[in-house]
This record gives C-alpha cells, structure tokens and sequence, in this order.
C-alpha cells in the first residue's frame, strides 16, 4: 500500500524531489494561490513552520491556478510573490492541477485518503490543507477557512507522539 513517501513532485525550482526526504517529519500540504481571499494564510502557515519546524513540521505548498485562475504567474513569479510578500520559509513546489485528468498524482491520493464532507474527493478551493503524519498516513482534511492557527494543536500532538 502507498505511502506519501511513495511519490515526487517538482520543486518551485524546478529539482525533482522525492517524498521520501520528509520520512519521520509530521506534513502539511496545502494547496496555494497568490490571489485568493485566503492568501493572507501564508502568514499563519509560516508562524506554523517557525514555531514547529524544529521539532519536525514541515509544510509543503503547491501553487494552483484551478479556482478562479487566483495563481496566473509563472513558478518564477509566485517564488518571489511568497519571498517578498510573505518571507515564505517552508517547501515550495511547482505548479500542479488538483483536481480533474491532470491532477498531480500526489494530490489523487491525498483525496482518496482523505475525502472531503460526505465523501467527496475533489478539493472545494485554494488553502486545503492535508496533515500527514511521521509514518506518511494521511490523516485529516481541512477546508479552505480552516486557519493554520486551528491546527496548532493537531500538529502539536503529532509533533508530541
């Protein structure tokens, strides 16, 4: 049975990097945009990545452009929107689809693992975010409004087992 650690993803760089490199670390992969209602939780997403990359957190941010074309630039443009706007610290990665024929693999499982309300696995928006667990399980879903600041606790308990 597949693992997250199982797949790879093109950095924000352009570098192949394998899932594997985060094997032990507690995961938050949210799916981003840098012109959405819920940009602004970038900077909940960094305060998140301060405050726990130490102990093993590490976020992994796909930009998408699927919902209501919020990330038109290229990978170039949103590397530095992130740097400049938010001094993004945490693991960015190239452009992907998440939802439909295209979708990147990684996001196909993360959906299948954890659907959504009653069972739906296609991802509503922008900012749904995934948290794995140090073993690659995927374990919960959270929509768009939740906040980082709301899964403070999660990651702390994971961070704790």
């Amino acid at each position: 049975m597949p693992t997250i650690f199982d797949f790879h993803a093109k950095s924000i760089l352009g570098d192949d990097v394998s899932l594997e490199q985060y094997r032990g670390k507690v995961l938050l992969i949210v799916n981003v945009a840098s012109r959405c209602g819920f940009t602004p939780q970038y900077t909940g997403l960094q305060s998140l990545y301060d405050k726990f990359h130490d102990r093993g957190l590490e976020i992994l941010a796909f930009p998408c452009n699927q919902f209501g074309g919020q990330e038109p630039g290229s990978d170039e443009e949103v590397l530095s929107f992130c740097i400049l706007d938010y001094d993004v610290k945490f693991d960015l990665f190239s452009k992907v689809q998440v939802n439909g024929d295209q979708a990147h693999p990684l996001f196909r499982y993360l959906k299948k693992e954890a659907p959504g309300l009653m069972g739906s696995e296609g991802i509503k928006w922008n900012f749904t975010k995934f948290l794995v667990d140090r073993d690659g399980r995927v374990l919960k879903r959270f929509a768009s409004m939740t906040t980082p600041a709301q899964l403070e606790s999660e990651i702390e308990s994971l961070l704790a087992a």
